[in-house]
């Protein structure tokens, strides 16, 4: 008998104002905008790191190909600066373009 009692019990609701429904999504759309902008800076924290480090990267590299060069390892010192060129080209970071030689035609 006791579910009959609680069917027959209305429920009492409170119909949000429009005032309290734009509060709300605003709310939301500030959360959500945080939570991008926290998502954006963790993402360029991220490629800091990576960025920061290329110059070693490419100093060590270097180092392995004139190691290479020295020890008649052509083949290896090649497919190191290719990678190089590769990851630079990846990032963005390309050498100025060389100047050509006029008489060159």
């Amino acid at each position: 008998m006791e579910t009959s009692t609680n069917s027959r019990l209305k429920r009492s609701y409170e119909r949000r104002s429009d005032e309290q429904r734009i509060a709300e999504l605003q709310q939301k759309i500030q959360d959500l905008q945080v939570k991008a902008n926290s998502k954006l800076e963790k993402e360029q924290s991220a490629d800091h790191a990576v960025l920061k480090s290329i110059p070693k990267l490419a100093r060590h590299l270097r180092k392995f190909a004139d190691l290479a060069m020295a020890n008649g390892r052509q083949d290896i010192a090649t497919s190191t600066w290719a990678f190089m060129a590769g990851l630079e080209r990846n990032l963005g970071q390309d050498e100025p373009a060389r100047r050509r030689r006029a008489d060159a035609s």
